[in-house]
Parts: C-alpha cells; sequence; structure tokens
C-alpha cells in the first residue's frame, strides 16, 4: 500500500476521532514534525530516553502496534507540553492524553508504511497531504 492509499485509511480513522477539528491534527502533527525537537527521528529519540524506544518502534515497523497508555504519553512529552496541547485544542489535559494515546500510534504507523523513519522534507509533505485530504474532501 502506497502512502497516499495510508493516507486515506488514516483521514477515514481520524475523521471519527476528531470530528472535524483541524486545531488538534494541527497540534498532533506538530508534535510529530517539529523541527525544534527534531521532528520524527527527535521524538523517537524522546521515547527511547524515556523508556518507551520499543513503543514508538512499533507503530514504525510493518508489524503490530504496541498500544501507549495516557501516563505514558505524559511521561514521554511531560505536564507542560501536554498542558499546551490541550489549551490550544480547547480541551481538558486528561482529554489531550486520551486523544494522543489513540492517535499518535494511528499517525506514526501510517506516515511510516515501509518500517523506516521518512525523510524530513517528505514528513512535511505527507503531513500536509493528510491535512489536505482531511479537510478537502
Amino acid at each position: 500500500m502506497n502512502l497516499l492509499d495510508q493516507l486515506d485509511q488514516l483521514k477515514e480513522g481520524l475523521a471519527a476521532k476528531l470530528g472535524g477539528s483541524r486545531g488538534m491534527l494541527d497540534q498532533v502533527t506538530g508534535l510529530i514534525n517539529n523541527p525544534a525537537t527534531g521532528g520524527l527521528a527527535g521524538l523517537m529519540e524522546t521515547f527511547k530516553s524515556k523508556g518507551l524506544g520499543d513503543v514508538m518502534s512499533s507503530w514504525i515497523s510493518t508489524g503490530k502496534n504496541l498500544p501507549i497508555s495516557p501516563e505514558q504519553i505524559k511521561q514521554v512529552l511531560g505536564s507542560g507540553k501536554i498542558q499546551q496541547f490541550a489549551e490550544n485544542v480547547g480541551i481538558s489535559k486528561d482529554s489531550a492524553l486520551q486523544h494522543l494515546s489513540q492517535l499518535l500510534p494511528q499517525i506514526i504507523d501510517k506516515l511510516t508504511p515501509d518500517g523506516k523513519l521518512p525523510e524530513a522534507g517528505k514528513l512535511g509533505e505527507a503531513l500536509n497531504m493528510l491535512k489536505g485530504k482531511f479537510f478537502n474532501s
């Protein structure tokens, strides 16, 4: 399955979870593609440093995705980043943690269909394509 098919599939799953919230999708993709933190590779390093590298590796690999709990998301990202995410989206911290524990694995899995991290420029293109597919259909 190519990247466009993967993004179509992801769009269908996200539609129900996001309820059309572009703000939430923007915030999630911002976490994944933040140049200040090294993008997806930097996020992977953060997961590794917090002892959860195997969890994120499962999302990138072509095998089964391991789940992540809201508490583990908080452990990796920290309270400050979760609070900022929640405020930017207009939801509670608990709700933000719930959404992130469901969305991050799905989005990262679909952005890495070949089981490896995409190049930085390609990741941005894929995220922009996802946003376009989600909000222009």
